[in-house]
């Protein structure tokens, strides 16, 4: 992929930013209302919480996951950090793959058979899987501000290989393209 030009790559950024500081933010609230619903002993505050939960569900889960996961791909691709060079890059695409399949598939289900029983007996699947959700995107945020462990071994080959031209580039007399 072509590098992207810099103000596209800082208005993607920042789109990314956003929608991944939204996606912490909605399991926040989702862990919320998830502990409110399980916890509570009235059955009118466990189902307002459950029907509340179904609509983040329905209207933000998938799009904003989505945007998150699409979004990073493209600055990935995009930028010299690329998808496989470093270890910390790497790490956050696989986690926001698995994340964004958890919250489709696993996550919005639990929601909506909560949701259709009316808020009566909860799951504390509603408790865990927001629990997970949030420490997964705060591990996420970290490695994305801290940067960690190096680069992989593609990245180390492409490094050298890089580095290798130059010196080749250097010595000779001739113009190199």
């Amino acid at each position: 992929m072509k590098p992207l030009k810099r103000p596209v790559r800082r208005g993607l950024l920042v789109a990314h930013v956003a929608v991944s500081v939204s996606w912490l933010g909605l399991t926040v609230g989702l862990l919320t209302l998830g502990i409110t619903a399980f916890t509570t002993g009235d059955p009118a505050t466990a189902g307002a919480a459950t029907r509340a939960m179904k609509i983040f569900g329905d209207w933000l889960v998938i799009p904003v996951a989505l945007l998150a996961l699409v979004s990073g791909l493209v600055l990935a691709l995009g930028t010299p950090w690329g998808l496989a060079r470093h270890r910390w890059v790497w790490t956050k695409f696989w986690l926001t793959l698995i994340t964004t399949g958890l919250s489709i598939f696993s996550l919005r289900p639990g929601i909506d058979a909560a949701a259709a029983a009316g808020g009566g007996a909860v799951d504390i699947n509603l408790v865990i899987a927001p629990s997970v959700a949030t420490a997964t995107y705060l591990f996420i945020t970290a490695i994305s501000v801290l940067k960690p462990w190096g680069l992989t071994r593609r990245g180390r080959r492409l490094r050298f290989s890089a580095s290798s031209a130059k010196s080749v580039d250097a010595r000779s007399p001739r113009q190199t393209a």
